[in-house]
């Protein structure tokens, strides 16, 4: 069993590898029955596939994305991050063309690993504050 310690830095290496579509730390981290739990997505993130479908639709959106972690909290084998999102609707983001407009939106994700591996992810995205930002709503 991994520490709490170990566990925050497999987290913060998550989202390096996201950004990067490191398919081999995704092989060695990401569990076979992984899945993400994410209200704001129209599709399920399951296994290798879904990161990988989830990283070629996001990274494209947001070329110059940039993932700042405020705060990371570890208890056992979960792990809880507070960041930011932030970059420039560069490319074609779920449905949106792109609008050249800045982002700069709050997250909290909470993993959950079985040794060295990712088994559960529950993601809150400000999806509001980016369609704001957008200017897809005025709410």
């Amino acid at each position: 069993m991994a520490t709490p310690e170990e566990n925050k830095q497999l987290a913060r290496d998550y989202f390096k590898a996201f950004r990067a579509h490191d398919e081999a730390w995704w092989a060695a981290h990401i569990a076979d029955d992984f899945v993400r739990h994410d209200p704001g997505l129209p599709f399920e993130v399951r296994g290798i596939e879904g990161v990988r479908k989830l990283a070629d639709v996001l990274n494209p959106g947001i070329p110059d994305m940039k993932l700042p972690i405020s705060h990371a909290v570890a208890e056992g084998d979960l792990v809880l991050i507070h960041l930011r999102v932030q970059g420039t609707h560069g490319g074609e983001l779920m449905g949106l063309e792109p609008t050249g407009k800045p982002i700069d939106i709050g997250v909290m994700d909470l993993f959950r690993f079985q040794g060295d591996k990712l088994v559960e992810h529950w993601a809150l995205l400000d999806n509001l504050g980016l369609l704001r930002q957008l200017g897809v709503s005025s709410i």
